[in-house]
C-alpha cells in the first residue's frame, strides 16, 4: 500500500474575492459607571464595621465593671477633684524613698500646701546676707500634721518623701538653718 494522495483530491485554490482591509473607526473612551458609588459603599461599610467594633468594645468594658481593689470609694472622689493620692509612696528608679519631717519657718506658706504637692526645700542661713541653698528638689509632700497650739512663731511641720541621702541633708540643714519651701 502506498500512502500517496489520490489525484482527484487536489488542494483548493485561494479565493481572490476577499474584502479590502479597512481602519477601525474611532470610538469615544469607555467609562465604567458606578465607580464612585462603589467607593462610597465601601467606605460606608468600613465605617459601620468600625462603629460596630467600638460599640462591642464599650459594652464589654461596661459589663466588666471596675475591678475589686482599684478603688471606688470616697478617697477616689477627692482624687477626681484634683487631690493626688498620698497613701503609698512609690520608689524611684534605684532610689529608696523615705519620709522626713521638716520644720518650715513660715507657717503661712505651709497652709498653702496640700498632700501630693512637689516642693523645693531651701535652707537660708542665719547671717541674713541672702546665702540660701536648695537642699532638695521636687520633694513630694506626703503629710501636713495639724499645727500645735501657739507654734506659729516656730513655723509649721511638713512631712516630705525624698531619697534617703536627701533626707540626711534635710535633717542636717534643719538643725543649722531656717528652711523654706517653694512650689514646683
Amino acid at each position: 500500500m502506498s500512502l500517496s494522495r489520490p489525484a482527484d483530491h487536489a488542494a483548493p485554490a485561494l479565493a481572490t474575492d476577499a474584502p479590502p482591509t479597512c481602519e477601525v473607526p474611532h470610538f469615544a473612551p469607555v467609562r465604567v459607571r458606578g465607580g464612585r458609588q462603589r467607593l462610597h459603599r465601601l467606605v460606608r461599610h468600613r465605617r459601620r464595621t468600625v462603629a460596630a467594633g467600638l460599640a462591642v468594645t464599650a459594652a464589654a468594658l461596661v459589663a466588666a465593671g471596675p475591678r475589686p481593689g482599684t478603688g471606688t470609694g470616697p478617697q477616689d472622689a477627692q482624687r477626681a477633684r484634683g487631690h493626688p493620692v498620698t497613701g503609698q509612696v512609690r520608689e524611684r528608679h534605684g532610689a529608696e524613698l523615705v519620709t522626713a519631717p521638716l520644720r518650715i519657718a513660715d507657717a503661712a506658706t505651709v497652709r498653702l500646701l496640700r498632700p501630693g504637692d512637689r516642693v523645693d526645700v531651701v535652707a537660708a542661713g542665719d547671717g541674713g546676707a541672702g546665702d540660701a541653698s536648695v537642699i532638695a528638689r521636687g520633694a513630694r509632700v506626703t503629710k501636713l500634721p495639724a499645727p500645735e497650739d501657739g507654734s506659729a512663731a516656730s513655723g509649721a511641720l511638713v512631712v516630705v518623701s525624698v531619697p534617703r541621702a536627701t533626707a540626711h541633708r534635710l535633717v542636717g540643714a534643719g538643725a543649722s538653718a531656717r528652711l523654706a519651701v517653694t512650689l514646683c
